[in-house]
């Protein structure tokens, strides 16, 4: 009990009450029950930032990024739900990995990285960073999403925008590779790398790490709180499409709040960072997650599709192809001095807004 004292109790409250909200949805208590669903919701997401800060200050950097990113218990669980509806809903559901890769890419690369570089610079005028990390970051990123969702659409051995069998087992072992590697170099060779400057007078920084019980605490509630940040999501698609199909948007529009809510714990995060000037481990969070988004996701239906013979599509459509490839070469380009203003947020969050909007007005 004593342990416990040390941590906040709401932290500790909220993914409890997700969880029970979430058990209570199954009773079928109508429509205005999704109010605390959403209220679930907000506070389990909170309490995953809080809990993964916990964490990652006491493993420090660069490895208390990993955790910081949440990138890895994020997908598995995220993995975990595409998976299982992919499998319950047949071939009706054959594009859902790739949309839900591409939109966590769209929304990582141009939302969360917009808004973490406007926020930051408009607080500091200017900030820096390490440009070796982030280059690293976005070759791997650039290399696994045009692999994945672009070239599919011109190859030769299977009509359309597939992979046959054998392209499929290689794709996934270049995925896995690419990443894997990735994560050596930012944990192990290089992680020098990926080592963000301490910000002056930032507090946080400065603090005494926490005791490894209280961060062991803090671990297990936060893969509490990421599979309440999940479920719960699930749990409010179907109110969610409802409403959507009500504004006549398309469906398309579903998994892209759906990939926004799950993707918040790590947005939020990023965003604390860039505010505090510590712009190395925003980017971090956010590249690394848009890494283990398709590094890890795509791997996974690639081994469901094998063994069950469910066909996936993965290549893009022009449109989406074009906004990708945009947002690669943008964020090559503002990325790639190692210093940031305002000009550079407005620009990926400009491209975010197109995608945005050309997925409502296609």
């Amino acid at each position: 009990m004593k342990m416990l004292k040390s941590l906040p109790v709401w932290p500790l409250a909220a993914p409890i009450a997700g969880w029970l909200f979430l058990f209570g949805s199954t009773f079928n208590l109508g429509g205005a029950y999704q109010i605390l669903l959403v209220v679930g919701l907000i506070g389990s997401v909170l309490a995953a930032v809080y809990h993964a800060e916990v964490v990652a200050h006491r493993i420090g950097e660069p490895y208390g990024t990993l955790v910081l990113v949440l990138a890895l218990a994020v997908t598995l669980i995220e993995v975990a739900l595409i998976v299982s509806l992919m499998l319950a809903g047949g071939p009706e559901t054959t594009g859902l990995a790739r949309d839900t890769v591409f939109a966590a890419i769209m929304i990582i690369l141009n939302g969360i990285v917009g808004i973490c570089l406007l926020l930051g610079a408009g607080r500091h005028r200017e900030q820096t960073f390490g440009l070796l990390g982030v280059s690293a970051s976005l070759a791997t990123l650039a290399a696994i999403a045009v692999l994945t969702l672009v070239l599919p659409n011109y190859t030769s051995s299977a009509a359309g925008p597939f992979y046959n069998s054998s392209q499929l087992i290689f794709i996934a072992v270049i995925s896995l590779v690419l990443y894997g590697t990735f994560v050596l170099v930012q944990t192990v060779r290089h992680r020098d790398y990926f080592l963000p400057k301490e910000a002056v007078g930032d507090e946080e920084v400065h603090a005494a790490p926490p005791t490894p019980t209280v961060a062991w605490v803090s671990a297990g509630a936060l893969l509490v709180c990421l599979g309440a940040v999940v479920l719960l999501a699930k749990s409010l698609a179907p109110a969610l499409e409802t409403a959507i199909a009500a504004m006549g948007a398309p469906k398309t529009l579903v998994g892209i709040v759906i990939a926004a809510i799950v993707l918040l714990p790590e947005g939020l995060a990023a965003v604390r960072a860039a505010r505090a000037n510590r712009l190395q481990t925003s980017l971090n969070l956010a590249l690394g997650s848009a890494l283990a988004s398709i590094g890890l996701t795509i791997p996974a239906v690639v081994v469901v599709s094998l063994a069950t013979g469910l066909t996936i599509t993965l290549g893009l459509d022009i449109k989406s192809t074009v906004l990708l490839l945009l947002s690669l070469m943008v964020a090559t380009l503002s990325l790639g001095t190692g210093r940031t203003t305002v000009m550079q947020g407005t620009v990926h969050l400009v491209i975010f807004a197109v995608y945005l909007f050309t997925t409502i007005v296609p």
